[in-house]
């Protein structure tokens, strides 16, 4: 049978950013696969060794709107690693609350995108209309509603008094009545849903462990890991288990994500209401030398940091391992087998995020 090569990408209304999957078909069948990047990279690795370390907290974060802030904290990590910084731990709790509402914020944007794949405009909408919800806790806690820029070397730069604590658990409260009520159910039990994605874009555990996936992607086939559970920030008092699926499918990585904001719901409140009194900032005192690695869970899986420095305002090299790159090696093995119409459904399960794969 003849072979027909069909570019998906880059620029495709499932495709929030740019990346280009060469299509290798026999007649609807997809046979082959080959990923092609490098359509937005910006130079931020090089850029972060030509400025102040404290100046590029605010540029990692630019690194992802939507998980911008987990890239300030891994950042802040290992900058606090090199100079022997200790973190107040009211400040850790409100590092938590902060990642989670991210995260938050980064699977309901992943989930209404997969409604709109499917065609479910109504589900998209109303998904988003709960994304607000949190955006609107942004705004109220940070002062921005994508990037919060509360994260510094040191600490936090905001705080959450007992007053505004009260009033984001009545909004988170109001936001998890939301999901049970008109977002849930759909996810959960509509089986045209359950068509376009139970079966679809297999990944095992053992080839989940072999290609090195992170993530929902890698929880979805039953790999329970997750660097939350290494207690960086406050995870360790707020306590943590990761979300486990074991179907390795495309609707198992949706059942993770949905899982996890409700686990994230649960998460930000512990952290309000059991972080101590005190300050939220301590002065840094001296400059990055030798080497340090930070890791952080980011809401598509663990994002690493390497650092290296000198002694002087300059770092001698950063680099950056986002869960992205990590997950596109697995789109070799779910893709060959499906049909042509599933590509963009398995596709957007790994919830690619080129801006953090490009930098």
């Amino acid at each position: 049978m003849a072979r027909t090569v069909i570019p998906f990408g880059p620029q495709h209304p499932v495709l929030p950013e740019p990346i280009q999957l060469k299509l290798e078909l026999e007649d609807e069948t997809v046979v082959g696969v080959m990923p092609i990047i490098g359509y937005i990279h910006r130079g931020i690795e090089k850029a972060a060794e030509l400025n102040d370390f404290r100046q590029n907290v605010f540029i990692c974060e630019r690194i992802c709107g939507i998980c911008s802030f987990i890239h300030a904290l891994t950042y802040c990590e290992g900058a606090e690693a090199m100079t022997s910084v200790e973190v107040p731990p009211r400040a850790r709790f409100l590092r938590v609350f902060w990642s989670e509402l991210s995260r938050t914020h980064s699977h309901l944007l992943w989930l209404g995108l997969l409604a709109d794949s499917m065609g479910f405009e109504s589900l998209f909408m109303q998904i988003w209309r709960a994304r607000e919800m949190i955006l609107d806790i942004s705004e109220m806690t940070a002062g921005h509603r994508i990037i919060q820029s509360t994260c510094i070397i040191g600490g936090v730069r905001r705080d959450i008094d007992k007053e505004m604590a009260k009033e984001v658990d009545k909004r988170l409260l109001a936001f998890k009545e939301m999901l049970d009520s008109t977002i849930a159910p759909v996810l959960l039990r509509d089986p045209t849903i359950k068509r376009r994605a139970v079966g679809k874009g297999m990944l095992s555990k053992e080839q989940a462990e072999l290609l090195g996936a992170v993530g929902p992607t890698s929880r979805g086939s039953g790999v329970a890991i997750d660097i939350r559970q290494t207690g960086y920030a406050a995870y360790k008092e707020v306590g943590f288990e990761p979300v486990v699926e074991t179907a390795g499918d495309s609707y198992a990585r949706t059942l993770v994500r949905a899982r996890e904001v409700y686990q994230c719901v649960e998460l930000m409140r512990k952290a309000l209401s059991m972080m101590p009194e005190g300050e939220i900032l301590v002065r840094v005192d001296g400059y990055p030398e030798g080497e340090a690695m930070s890791r952080t869970e980011q809401p598509r899986g663990e994002l690493i940091y390497y650092f290296r420095g000198n002694g002087t305002n300059n770092l001698e090299r950063l680099k950056i391992r986002t869960p992205t790159f990590a997950n596109i090696p697995t789109l070799l093995v779910m893709l060959p087998g499906c049909e042509m119409a599933d590509v963009p459904v398995i596709t957007l399960s790994i919830d690619p995020c080129i801006a953090c794969t490009e930098r």
